[in-house]
């Protein structure tokens, strides 16, 4: 239950992080090229003496300018980076994360079992370290007054991420290996399939073809 709630958890986050990112920089582009746009139409009517027209343009280029999206492209690297640390977690759970395995698979049942259980409990050791590294840099951070250039929050929150996704990752790891010591399996994944999309049964997509 706790491990179910856990992976939600993780889709959720790195889903609301993407998702905020996208709207952030969609919203600050629009600004930018609003401005250029009403710009555009302040400077026609003023050509062609049109009132109404300068008017608009000189209203709409004074109320937009009055929106302040300077924050936006920092704000966005802070979701980025804490997307990423999250999503390589995601990636070890269920198994996206690239690996050159041609060697290990020709090794014999024995010998390749103990060589990714070994290869896991590295990946394991190292995410803890980093783990353990970032918790000490945030801590140290965390008593000085450093804020970020343009939000002018606490940097310790920003780094927060690094002990966090890399504990999280560490974790994930230990995860893989139990079960992989337990049943002999890896998390796989497939890149054609789509979450929440059932794949056609053999017997269905044969039909198909057929017909067409």
């Amino acid at each position: 239950m706790l491990l179910k709630l856990l992976d939600r958890l993780e889709e959720v986050l790195i889903a609301a992080l993407m998702a905020a990112a996208t709207l952030i920089i969609f919203t600050a582009v629009a600004h930018r090229y609003s401005l250029t746009g009403v710009a555009a139409v302040f400077n026609y009517g003023r050509a062609h003496d049109i009132a109404w027209l300068t008017d608009l343009g000189r209203v709409g280029f004074l109320w937009l300018r009055g929106l302040n999206f300077t924050w936006a492209q920092e704000l966005c690297i802070y979701l980025f980076v804490w997307m990423a640390k999250f999503g390589a977690a995601y990636g070890v759970r269920t198994g996206i994360h690239v690996g050159v395995d041609v060697l290990v698979n020709r090794l014999s049942s024995g010998p390749r079992h103990k060589v990714i259980t070994f290869a896991l409990m590295c990946g394991a050791l190292f995410t803890a370290i980093v783990g353990t590294l970032g918790a000490n840099f945030v801590w140290h951070i965390a008593h000085t007054e450093q804020v970020s250039a343009d939000l002018e929050v606490p940097m310790w929150l920003v780094y927060l991420c690094v002990p966090l996704g890399s504990y999280l990752m560490c974790f994930r790891f230990l995860q893989v290996t139990w079960r992989f010591w337990r049943t002999g399996e890896l998390p796989t994944h497939d890149p054609g399939h789509v979450e929440g999309i059932a794949e056609p049964a053999p017997d269905a997509t044969v039909a198909a073809v057929t017909k067409g």
